[in-house]
């Protein structure tokens, strides 16, 4: 389930290989219409969830892998891992192939500063980004949402912020003591900033090679506090982590009912 520190690890990979490369095929089985091959690739960015390939006459090919999407790297006569029908992104240059297989979203954006601000101003500001205005964000979410919306949703709003996943949702809420249902309109200002300030902390930790981590002492009870441990003791306290499909989208959420009590 890539979030948003896989996006960024991801476009450095891509970055180092791509960049400065000319594409000598190019395929987007969404979008035909498109020409890429024989552009050169300038630059490429993630932006919370999103990945961002930049080509030099302006155009910018966006992704969105979704909870299943992924990308794969191969030598030019290597077999695929996946079927080709899979495939929405597939781009070559000399002998090596990147295939996107399976993403949620694929768009082609225009050239110009125009079209590219006015998908960018649709998503809340990159939680890895040096510049993430935390204190801004209560604010942002109290205009973008109703009072009624619980915090599993909110976090998972990328207008508000973006880079949050499912893994994350629920990790972030255990280590902040806030349960999954509580109402942003029950939650204070300065509650919402520690969440995205802790959300960024783990996203950071969490660019280096390896698997996803969330705690510090990894002696037992694996790299997550709660994401994935139904029924399994509390690393805290000990009482059963429980499970439930929450929010607007029934997402998979975890959760400590003794160190995350309901709100009110």
């Amino acid at each position: 389930m890539p979030e948003g520190d896989t996006v960024h690890k991801l476009a450095r990979y891509l970055a180092q290989r791509l960049c400065g490369q000319t594409l000598t095929h190019a395929h987007l089985r969404d979008h035909p219409e498109h020409v890429l091959a024989g552009r050169q690739v300038t630059a490429v960015r993630a932006h919370g969830k999103h990945l961002f390939i930049e080509l030099d006459d302006g155009r910018i090919l966006r992704s969105h892998l979704g909870m299943t999407g992924s990308w794969h790297h191969y030598r030019a006569a290597e077999p695929w891992d996946k079927p080709a029908y899979q495939a929405a992104i597939v781009l070559q240059i000399a002998a090596e192939v990147f295939v996107c297989f399976n993403p949620m979203q694929t768009e082609v954006l225009p050239a110009g500063w125009r079209a590219q601000r006015t998908f960018t101003t649709a998503l809340g500001p990159d939680l890895l980004s040096p510049e993430a205005p935390f204190d801004e964000l209560p604010a942002r979410a109290r205009a973008l949402l109703t009072p009624a919306t619980p915090l599993a949703d909110t976090l998972l709003d990328q207008r508000v912020a973006a880079g949050i996943g499912n893994v994350y949702k629920s990790e972030i809420l255990f280590l902040e003591g806030l349960h999954p249902l509580c109402p942003l309109g029950q939650t204070t200002d300065a509650q919402l900033v520690a969440l995205y300030r802790k959300a960024a902390e783990l996203l950071h930790a969490n660019l280096g090679p390896g698997p996803r981590v969330t705690r510090r002492k990894l002696e037992a009870g694996g790299p997550l506090w709660v994401y994935g441990r139904k029924g399994m003791p509390c690393l805290r306290c000990a009482t059963p982590i429980v499970q439930a499909r929450l929010g607007r989208h029934l997402r998979s959420t975890y959760w400590c009912p003794a160190c995350q009590p309901p709100c009110g």
